[in-house]
């Protein structure tokens, strides 16, 4: 046997050892065999390097220190589930899945929703390539080397799964790991970590991989991603998974109604502390791939899972204080100060009480004893407030008058659930705000500079809006306290890469009250520069799709205020992108225009994606569901039959892909 021979060996062996311990929970060799075997390889490996493999046994246990954590875009976009609190909620989702496939014959998977961190896992030939957290779902941070060290991810695939995908899952941190973990912190007279989740979530971002090593880390898969059609089911997919090496959790069950969904929501409410780690609720998912793709998302949801929250964890504690926030638009929350109390796991101060109405509407007052959960066990909020302990001198609430920021006083429109602060220009808050959204990662963007620095830069005069950033020099920020050279050049860098920033993003990042990034992305696609959307009509802006009354109405408030238009003016100047470029113009065409359009079936020359993508860049709508409005259908394998008799029944037009190809061609 060769050297080569010998290695390989030995990694496909321990690989075994690896997989057997902590995926399958059956031990078949000690530790000290195993460790034996381990400093075998680790030998072999030093004495002929030319054989190493990244990916090697020996690479789990850390030492590669990471100093900062590279950004890098999902191929694709991780979406956030939906979420539902009750039997309803349920009942609805599956009203509306049906209206939208036109069939009921539908099958579910029903799995637990891990309370960890997302991770999307990269394979590419039968080799783990690289990780990536969720972040803003559209992009996160390269945590690989980290995540090498967590022995239930197979690093090598044996087996003949897909030749390319993507695998997804929670990092969670098992209780009893966590709570060995926090005997060892008191032992050390360390303070006591918060919760299991957000030790698991920190732990990825740790520069020391062997650090990471330490921590008995695990990772729970739950989604298949990949282009090839090898699969028909989401089942299937993660069955095969299971089988090729992956920690697929035994719990997922595969239902024919949602009475059998009830039932498994209903087991696990009460089983669920029985775990060895947190869940906080069930995931439904619609099992059919081609179903799946047919439901397709929504701005920020896929259609086809919906996630069952279990009822919140509930504490009682007093309200002290009620103070007011000031938010980027001027919006102003009242925040409940509390006595502390632990809850979920961690301790909770505050809470938010929404509005005026809410006030009211609870009829809360200082000194109340009030009954406080997390909402979807994220935002503490509070639910109600036990009259028999209020205090006999309390006294009424009354809503703030004025900006607790700038003294101005507050005005509330009609229809309008908030109060707001119209000092727009003057209100450091509302400055602050709009700033930090400008440089925030859904918009420009700008690496480098965070919300503390932005802050600080206001108070030192040096920027007032968004504008004044692009006129920063690296000799204005050295003075700043904790500004080192390097950070200040990176933070000029950032700014500057920012004028590369698309107009749809750039729309986004100005702020115009109730203009959120589907809405942008309308505006720029119809508009195609500030110019034309800011000298629209109020006709013209309800015009679009989807645009109602009080967003034409915010965009022609924004559009006429002197201030707004001097800095839109000076983002020109630096150069900011505030027209869709030559570029994308060039892909786009009016062939379609005003045409509604439904996507159905299987599709060879063009994915799923790419067809909307081409039907909205030639002027067209898609729409989900067929209605007398439908122009015509592009239709693929596998139409759903009832798709097919209700277009037949409106004698709506099918049309093939090639045809759809040829049409827009």
């Amino acid at each position: 046997m060769t050297i080569q021979q010998k290695i390989e060996q030995l990694r496909e062996e321990l690989n075994l050892h690896t997989h057997n311990y902590y995926v399958l929970d059956n031990a078949t060799i000690s530790d000290f065999d195993f460790d034996m075997l381990l400093k075998k390889l680790e030998k072999l490996e030093q004495e002929n390097p030319e054989f190493f493999d990244s990916n090697s046994p020996t690479q789990r246990v850390g030492g590669e220190v990471t100093k900062n954590f590279n950004t890098i875009f999902h191929k694709n976009r991780m979406y956030s589930l939906s979420n539902s609190y009750s039997k309803e909620d349920l009942l609805d989702w599956e009203k509306r899945i049906h209206k939208l496939l036109g069939t009921d014959d539908l099958e579910y998977t029903c799995e637990l929703k891990f309370d960890g961190a997302s991770i999307n896992l990269t394979y590419e030939n039968n080799q783990f390539v690289k990780a990536v957290t969720r972040g803003d779902g559209f992009k996160g941070d390269d945590v690989t080397t980290n995540i090498k060290t967590i022995r239930s991810i197979p690093l090598s695939l044996k087996s003949d799964f897909v030749s390319t995908f993507e695998i997804r899952g929670e990092i969670i941190l098992p209780l009893d790991g966590f709570e060995k973990m926090n005997k060892q912190r008191l032992a050390e007279g360390e303070e006591e970590y918060k919760n299991p989740r957000n030790t698991a979530s920190g732990s990825l971002k740790l520069q020391d991989s062997a650090e990471v090593a330490k921590r008995p880390l695990d990772c729970l898969l739950y989604q298949v991603v990949t282009s090839e059609r090898k699969y028909k089911t989401h089942f299937e997919s993660l069955e095969s998974a299971r089988k090729t090496g992956f920690k697929i959790p035994q719990t997922i069950l595969l239902v024919k109604s949602i009475n059998q969904v009830f039932d498994f929501v209903n087991k696990w409410d009460s089983k669920r502390h029985q775990l060895p780690y947190e869940t906080d609720g069930v995931v439904i998912k619609v099992n059919n791939l081609q179903q799946q793709e047919e439901l397709g998302y929504t701005a920020k949801s896929p259609r086809w899972a919906i996630a069952y929250k279990f009822k919140a964890e509930q504490v009682s504690t007093v309200l002290k204080e009620i103070t007011y926030q000031v938010g980027r638009t001027g919006a102003i929350t009242p925040v409940a100060n509390l006595a502390p109390v632990q809850l979920a796991g961690t301790v909770v101060k505050r809470a938010s009480l929404h509005n005026a109405d809410q006030i009211e509407k609870l009829n809360i007052r200082i000194g109340d004893t009030v009954f406080v959960e997390k909402g979807g066990e994220i935002i503490p909020k509070i639910i109600e407030v036990d009259f028999m302990k209020r205090p006999e001198n309390s006294e009424p609430t009354i809503y703030a008058s004025h900006c607790p920021e700038c003294q101005t006083e507050l005005i509330r429109t009609k229809g309008d659930a908030k109060h707001y602060c119209p000092n727009e220009f003057g209100c450091a808050p509302q400055i602050t705000g709009r700033i930090q959204h400008y440089i925030s990662r859904k918009a420009m963007d700008i690496d480098g500079l965070g919300g503390e620095t932005v802050d600080l830069l206001r108070k030192e005069g040096l920027i007032q809006n968004y504008a004044d950033l692009y006129d920063l020099k690296v000799e204005q920020i050295l003075p700043l306290e904790r500004m080192a050279e390097k950070s200040a050049e990176n933070m000029i860098t950032g700014i500057q890469k920012s004028k590369k920033i698309p107009f749809e993003k750039v729309l986004f990042a100005l702020g115009i009250r109730f203009v959120g990034e589907t809405v942008a992305k309308k505006l720029a696609k119809y508009f195609k520069s500030i110019d034309n959307l800011m000298t629209a009509s109020f006709e013209e802006l309800i015009n679009v799709d989807e645009i109602g009354d009080r967003i034409a109405q915010s965009i022609i408030d924004f559009s006429s205020d002197l201030r707004n238009i001097q800095l839109i003016n000076r983002l020109k100047v630096a150069g900011i992108q505030l027209e869709v470029s030559q570029e994308d113009l060039e892909n786009q065409t009016d062939k379609l225009q005003g045409k509604i359009v439904v996507v159905s079936g299987v599709f060879y020359q063009l994915s799923r994606n790419e067809l909307k993508k081409a039907i909205e860049d030639n002027g067209g709508k898609v729409s989900s569901s067929i209605s007398k409005k439908t122009n015509f259908i592009v239709a693929g394998d596998n139409m759903g039959p009832t798709k097919l008799i209700k277009a037949q029944d409106l004698g709506v037009e099918i049309i093939s892909e090639q045809d759809f190809i040829d049409k827009i061609s």
